[in-house]
């Protein structure tokens, strides 16, 4: 279904919505806006992606009319060390506007996944500029299957509830979203961020879980986050690890 530009600029008034047909990846145009002093907030969307951007240099699958994939400009501390405390609250505020939008409940995986039933339906990426952050969001809105690669992993809005959902609603709802939870680390409040991520989050604390790095595999317990919103694991082997990247899954059965 052709997404419908004009209602949702209609539902967010004087933020500037570009929407393209076909994109490489939105994140590119949304950094070159933000170069060129965009207002805070402007979003770059697209229908589809043929080099939607992931973590680690990995590619996210952009099918056609079925997911939301949209970078947005953000106007809050572009400090690196701020870039961990915003890539939680971000994750806060797409798994709370999925659960406006549709009902449905995420977990979230440190410190950019959203999961509905152990299976990624969105992810975050950010990105710091001069005077700028900009987030790039993708979430699986209304895909039918996934790849034989992907299918054990991933999932979308409508495969776990059974119905379509409307990418417009959704976009509106992650704005507002968006803006909310940002708004915390403008204002300081980076232990209201923590709190909430902790809350959304089943992988914070007390999850046996892997962590991957390259070559480096750390097994453990989380622990928690440290104040700058990197995960704490308490190591297998004794002591805590304070992981800084790398990525993170459950121990099956465990």
């Amino acid at each position: 279904m052709p997404f419908d530009l004009e209602w949702v600029r209609s539902r967010l008034p004087g933020r500037e919505v570009h929407w393209y047909d076909r994109i490489a990846s939105t994140m590119p145009a949304g950094v070159q806006l933000a170069s060129a002093g965009c207002a805070p907030g402007t979003i770059v969307g697209a229908d589809e992606q043929t080099a939607g951007q992931g973590r680690f240099g990995r590619t996210w699958q952009s099918e056609r009319d079925a997911g939301l994939y949209f970078s947005v400009v953000l106007d809050v501390p572009s400090q690196p060390a701020e870039a961990p405390l915003l890539t939680l609250a971000l994750g806060v505020a797409v798994a709370r506007a999925i659960h406006n939008s549709t009902g449905l409940d995420c977990d979230l995986r440190w410190p950019n996944d959203v999961l509905i039933g152990g299976k990624k339906c969105a992810g975050v990426l950010t990105t710091l500029q001069e005077h700028r952050a900009v987030a790039g969001i993708g979430v699986n809105v209304n895909q039918t299957r996934f790849s034989p690669e992907l299918a054990a992993l991933a999932t979308s809005l409508k495969i776990a509830s059974g119905r379509e959902h409307s990418r417009e609603v959704l976009l509106v709802s992650l704005a507002e979203s968006i803006d909310a939870e940002t708004q915390l680390l403008v204002r300081g409040a980076k232990r209201e961020i923590l709190d909430a991520f902790s809350r959304a989050s089943s992988f914070v604390r007390g999850r046996k879980v892997t962590v991957e790095d390259g070559a480096s595999i750390q097994t453990g317990i989380t622990d928690g986050l440290d104040p700058s919103g990197f995960l704490l694991l308490r190591k297998d082997g004794g002591g805590i690890s304070v992981i800084l990247n790398g990525g993170v899954r459950p121990v099956p059965g465990a």
